[in-house]
């Protein structure tokens, strides 16, 4: 059984790690507010939903968004404008929460109907010499159950959700660590 891979890249290979593309598209899935946060519209929408009830600002805080009530009100009525550090404390915070509140919703479309077909579409090796490239093909494969996956993801733990995909991508036989890195990693849901 193949090990982890230690030194990607080492003779030009490119790619990323298969739980990072999980990770990718499972925000996409999620949906969520398109407008930058360094735009009034894409902050002010993050504000209203990051304070809209007392367990979004509670979870908000958790995120790391810890800035006084005082502070939230005067971004709110535009007396004030959030720092560059604030800016980027309220899209992680954002990021988080609305990972929160999707992740049930999102594990009941991957569950349903028995799983969801995935792509994985290899790394790239065109930069690779000829003699050290490896033979990886597009695979497919239904992953039936999204729980770790899905809960890793929701709470931002890259390990956990690393560990859950590797779990997963076992199932593709004996050539499993060849898709440990990947360009690319599609689903819907």
């Amino acid at each position: 059984m193949p090990e982890r891979t230690i030194d990607f890249g080492k003779f030009g290979a490119r790619g990323i790690k298969g739980s990072d593309a999980v990770a990718r598209k499972l925000d996409e899935l999620s949906g969520g507010i398109v407008t930058p946060v360094t735009v009034k519209r894409g902050l002010m929408a993050r504000l209203h939903y990051l304070t809209k009830t007392e367990h979004s600002r509670r979870a908000a805080r958790d995120a790391g968004l810890t800035v006084t009530d005082r502070t939230l009100k005067a971004w709110l009525d535009e007396r004030r404008s959030p720092t560059k550090a604030n800016l980027e404390r309220i899209e992680a915070a954002y990021r988080q929460v609305r990972r929160q509140n999707v992740a049930r919703h999102l594990l009941r479309r991957l569950n349903a109907d028995g799983g969801t077909r995935v792509e994985i579409h290899p790394l790239n090796q065109s930069q690779v010499p000829r003699p050290l490239q490896r033979m990886v093909e597009y695979r497919t494969m239904n992953v039936r159950r999204w729980d770790r996956i899905v809960e890793a993801w929701a709470s931002g733990d890259h390990q956990g959700l690393d560990d859950a995909w590797e779990d997963t991508i076992v199932d593709l036989g004996s050539q499993w660590g060849q898709y440990e890195y990947v360009t690319n990693i599609g689903f819907a849901a």
